[in-house]
């Protein structure tokens, strides 16, 4: 069985820390991790953040969030 491909990481604070939060294309939620992890630097090399716009499909996707922290939030868009 194929594994669906991550497409999005997101970059936000959570209770326990910062969070890398996973997702694929469709915007479902893969897997998280520690976002001070080797790979989450090695994945970020070169890539622009971009922040969650009003009105963004992230609200939604990423509502068990508090406002500050999706005011905080960076989305970036992996090399698939």
């Amino acid at each position: 069985m194929e594994s669906t491909p991550v497409k999005y990481l997101v970059m936000i604070e959570t209770q326990e820390g910062m969070t890398a939060r996973f997702f694929d294309a469709q915007r479902r939620h893969m897997s998280d991790i520690d976002a001070s992890s080797e790979e989450v630097v090695v994945m970020l090399h070169g890539l622009v953040a971009a922040p969650i716009e009003p009105g963004s499909p992230w609200l939604e996707v990423l509502s068990s969030h508090n406002p500050q922290e999706l005011a905080e939030a960076k989305i970036y868009t992996l090399e698939v």
